[in-house]
């Protein structure tokens, strides 16, 4: 990363691991699940650093030393700030990181906080400090992000001593910024009660890999201001983690946990408070859960929006039922690694969740075509995954074919399916991502095949 203030100097562009791109309000589908989305879908934001072709094709490189006659005439339009602030719109984050490097007058356009919003700089803990000439450590200006208003962070391997850094030199630290990730890092317990006694703003906090801080450091440290929470890997997490949870946080709209000692008595935690607020609720690799769990999650969360049960193992058709009958709200649903699943469980699913839009079946290897033919009854399904689903054949895509909603479809690695079933697919009119990763019956000929008949389809090889 490199060193800018508020002088002349040329200006900084974002840390060479990039931008991570926010969530936005969470509309009731999952954005966050380790087992979702394709590649298409994903916002790759850092791009080569060059200056885009369109503007390196139409103007000189030094703008601010081209004489303004003939034919440097056409450097009044590229100063023109009412035509930059809309031509710059249309670029990527590391586009505008390069492009704010052309001259003054771009920079000041694009160091607008309007043109970083849902964006977070990763900063790494190598790149916080510059090695002066004595061979001491200085800590980075971090002015340029104030500028642009950054209230969102993700810093990769920091300690205790790194956070308090940041926290004393980032300007719109106390309370400009709203969300903090903590991946990789040694952060204690005091690190993390000082984290967020200082920054007042944060209501959006992702813990991921932190191995040093307990859950005696979520009990002192915990603010009720806190909406979103993310915690996984983190090996000190159990029960007790959730119970503080629970009892700290009575706004929590959103939680992600993937934490592998968690067992259903955490889930009891839950009660009426969490209950009002919370929308959505993810667990990953929660091996121990069983349907004892699922029931305190229906009795206590009935609000939910969003539910994920990715990897929990133990979860049966009873649990599905469970989730059926008593969460009809349901838009997104996630059963991926469940491989106790059978196709009962999709007819307790295409009985009551009539609001589902988002179903992940990923690796339910028990599913067959008889329980696709329950959900070709689902109206408002959109998207649906079946990846390594190994028992899908060309018969369940019959039904499939009926599913007229459904925007994305995911097919990746069900290898019974073959390229006769699949070209079937092109009656799906309204698709606009087809997933075909290690599907034996995708064939180049198919892949031309889909690229005639469905023009508006992007497909995944």
């Amino acid at each position: 990363m490199s060193n800018t203030g508020n002088g002349d100097t040329k200006a900084q562009c974002l840390p060479r691991n990039g931008l991570v791109k926010i969530p936005g309000p969470t509309n009731g589908l999952g954005s966050a699940s380790i087992t979702k989305g394709t590649p298409a879908v994903k916002n790759r934001l850092c791009q080569p650093p060059s200056v885009p072709s369109i503007l390196s094709q139409a103007f000189p490189k030094h703008p601010e030393h081209v004489n303004p006659t003939g034919s440097g005439m056409d450097w009044h339009l590229a100063l023109d700030e009412k035509i930059l602030n809309r031509l710059f719109s249309y670029f990527s984050a590391c586009e505008k990181c390069v492009l704010a490097q052309v001259c003054k007058t771009w920079r000041r356009v694009l160091y607008q906080p309007r043109f970083w919003v849902g964006l977070a700089p990763v900063l790494h803990a190598k790149e916080l400090y510059n090695i002066l000439p004595t061979g001491e450590k200085e800590f980075v200006s971090l002015q340029g992000f104030a500028v642009r208003g950054f209230d969102s962070f993700c810093l990769v391997g920091v300690s205790d001593l790194d956070i308090c850094e940041f926290i004393d030199n980032y300007p719109l630290s106390k309370k400009g910024v709203k969300s903090v990730s903590l991946k990789r890092s040694t952060i204690t317990d005091a690190g993390l009660e000082v984290m967020l006694e200082q920054m007042q703003g944060v209501t959006r906090l992702e813990l991921s890999g932190c191995n040093d801080f307990t859950e005696a450091g979520l009990w002192s440290s915990l603010h009720g201001r806190i909406t979103s929470l993310s915690v996984s890997d983190c090996i000190n997490v159990a029960d007790d983690a959730v119970a503080a949870i629970s009892q700290l946080l009575p706004n929590l709209g959103e939680l992600n946990l993937q934490a592998y000692h968690v067992t259903d008595t955490a889930l009891a935690y839950f009660t009426a408070k969490q209950g009002r607020a919370t929308h959505t609720l993810r667990l990953h690799s929660c091996w121990e859960i069983t349907n004892h769990g699922v029931v305190n999650v229906v009795h206590s969360l009935p609000n939910l929006t969003v539910l994920s049960l990715s990897g929990c193992s133990k979860v049966t058709d009873d649990g599905v039922e469970l989730v059926a009958e008593n969460l009809r709200r349901l838009r997104g649903l996630d059963l991926s690694w469940c491989p106790r699943l059978t196709d009962t469980a999709l007819e307790y699913i295409a009985c009551d969740l009539h609001k589902l839009e988002e179903l992940v079946l990923d690796r339910c290897v028990r599913i067959t075509d008889t329980g696709l033919s329950y959900l070709s009854t689902m109206s408002s399904l959109r998207s649906l995954y079946l990846r390594w689903c190994c028992q899908v054949q060309d018969f369940g895509l019959k039904h499939v074919l009926g599913m007229k909603s459904l925007r994305l479809l995911s097919l990746a690695g069900c290898p019974l399916l073959t390229t006769t079933g699949l070209s079937g697919l092109v009656q799906l009119q309204d698709l606009e991502e087809l997933e075909l990763t290690n599907c034996p019956g995708a064939t180049p000929e198919l892949f031309k095949y889909f690229s005639q008949h469905l023009p508006r389809c992007v497909v995944i090889e």
